[in-house]
């Protein structure tokens, strides 16, 4: 959590202040070196509207896999929850004491799934994982000892429905860490930073300083918000909801 992309304001803020003080910043170099020919202008213009190309496409590809990694995160959720709901059924063919055992951890275990993706906070986070650690090793004994004591097609079938609740966890966590690599932030940040150096060079009249240095910069700063935001699977406001385990636990807590 100590990440700063995991807080989506921080990053408009930070972004904005940066972005700001480079169309600033080049608004000053043109005061400073003077005004363009034609030629050079021509060129200029080339150069400043591949840069803006450049970074619309950045955006556009970092928004992309921020979305697709927030489906992903929402897929596994559902996974998760049809894994658990079968087999809880699933654990009725196992013998009336480990079934009874199963089937009791199952719901101890749903709930600790239910607080993971509600959690925000790193220290309940890792108390979090902790049990969830010991009650996966507890179910796999509970369906492992009457498995080998008589293995037989009909046990086999909790043993496999085990397997896949503790494989759809893996599958979640493993989609929660999946993030937009640095490296993409760093190039996003770069080419909006020279974006706005561009737009701050090419500014001629009074109102275009004072309207230049807030358009772009904002418009930018907000579209890595955006990013940040459906990104991070805590910070945001943005975030899956465990809609499906809950619902699976309302169903399954009466009985």
């Amino acid at each position: 959590m100590n990440n700063p992309l995991n807080f989506p304001l921080a990053v408009f803020v930070i972004s904005f202040v940066v972005l700001w003080a480079s169309a600033l910043i080049g608004i000053s170099l043109r005061s400073r070196l003077g005004e363009l020919d034609d030629v050079t202008r021509q060129d200029f213009s080339v150069v400043r509207g591949a840069t803006l190309t450049l970074l619309g496409l950045i955006v556009g590809f970092s928004f992309s896999l921020a979305v697709s990694r927030y489906d992903q995160r929402r897929n596994y959720e559902e996974e998760e929850a049809n894994a658990i709901g079968t087999e809880y059924l699933r654990a009725d063919l196992l013998p009336l004491d480990y079934a009874t055992k199963a089937k009791n951890l199952l719901l101890s275990y749903l709930d600790q799934r239910i607080l993971f993706y509600q959690s925000r906070d790193a220290s309940q986070l890792q108390q979090i994982n902790s049990i969830t650690a010991r009650l996966q090793d507890e179910l796999w004994s509970a369906v492992q000892v009457p498995a080998t004591a008589q293995p037989t097609p009909v046990i086999a079938l909790p043993v496999a429905g085990m397997n896949d609740v503790l494989n759809s966890q893996g599958y979640t966590q493993a989609a929660w860490w999946n993030r937009i690599p640095i490296a993409a932030w760093v190039l996003m940040g770069a080419i909006a930073i020279w974006s706005n150096l561009l737009l701050g060079y090419a500014a001629r009249s009074a109102e275009t300083h004072r309207l230049l240095p807030f358009a772009l910069p904002f418009i930018v700063s907000l579209s890595f918000f955006l990013i940040a935001d459906i990104d991070s699977p805590r910070g945001g406001a943005i975030r899956v909801r465990p809609e499906n385990l809950i619902s699976l636990s309302q169903s399954l807590h009466p009985r």
